[in-house]
């Protein structure tokens, strides 16, 4: 039930190449977050130059114009060792198969209750479902 949000700088990156970053995401998700086959809710937002301000060397990590921020919406359920996996394995698919820079990836999780989510129908479907602890 992850719903991903990924930020670029306007013509930073090909048709083919943001394909690439979300397939990337979705299977990191699906291997260490158990997301559903079909559990797609994926954008990319291109922001121009003037809109697109982040710290170049925050923590001592140098970052360029190729950054890419991933913001991911997430059921508060998993243990802090299920994030530190996704926040791996996003990275090495990214660097690996869409040739980004480990120091241009940059991931936040905003964790909300199961009940806070309707995937259509006006319907809150996980209200009534008590919280699943993943280990």
């Amino acid at each position: 039930m992850p719903l991903t949000n990924v930020s670029l700088l306007k013509g930073s990156k090909s048709a083919e190449r943001k394909a690439v970053i979300l397939a990337e995401i979705y299977q990191a998700m699906r291997e260490t977050f158990d997301v559903p086959e079909d559990d797609k809710f994926m954008m990319i937002t291109e922001h121009a130059p003037e809109d697109f301000l982040f710290g170049r060397h925050y923590m001592d990590i140098s970052r360029s114009d190729d950054l890419i921020v991933i913001q991911l919406t997430v059921s508060d359920t998993r243990p802090v060792e299920k994030k530190k996996a996704l926040f791996a394995r996003i990275a090495d698919g990214l660097v690996r198969e869409a040739g980004v820079r480990a120091e241009d990836i940059f991931i936040n999780l905003v964790e909300t209750k199961m009940e806070n989510w309707s995937f259509g129908n006006g319907i809150a479907h996980y209200a009534d479902r008590a919280p699943v602890p993943q280990a």
